[in-house]
């Protein structure tokens, strides 16, 4: 009976004795990563900041359109979640060859432009 006694108070005090995680602690941290590979020409980055409850970053990538996508985040208890995305540059258009005609004649791809665009809700 007193060895179970003794296994049994060395177990208790082992199990005291593993740090303790408070799992209510704000949570903070930051990243950021980025991503260049020429065989797929997938071209992407993010950052990300966090300080409490409030989150701010931003992630960009390469459209096939030659467009590079931008949105900017951020996030609160208060003002949730709100994005702002904007497209850089000019979309180039490939060429449209087919059975029927078009405003393009002889298949020659357009460009085009895109502004911003605003997500989220305002208070």
């Amino acid at each position: 009976m007193n060895s179970l006694l003794v296994i049994l108070s060395a177990f208790i005090v082992a199990v005291l004795a593993l740090p303790h995680h408070d799992h209510h602690t704000p949570a903070h941290y930051k990243f950021d990563y980025g991503v260049q590979d020429p065989h797929t020409h997938d071209v992407k980055s993010q950052w990300e900041h966090r300080d409490g409850d409030h989150v701010k970053g931003a992630y960009t990538l390469k459209e096939a359109d030659g467009t590079t996508r931008l949105v900017e985040y951020t996030a609160g208890p208060h003002s949730g979640f709100n994005a702002v995305v904007k497209r850089i540059g000019h979309a180039h258009h490939p060429a449209h060859y087919g059975h029927h005609e078009s405003a393009h004649q002889g298949g020659h791809g357009g460009d085009s432009f895109v502004g911003v665009t605003h997500w989220g809700f305002q208070h």
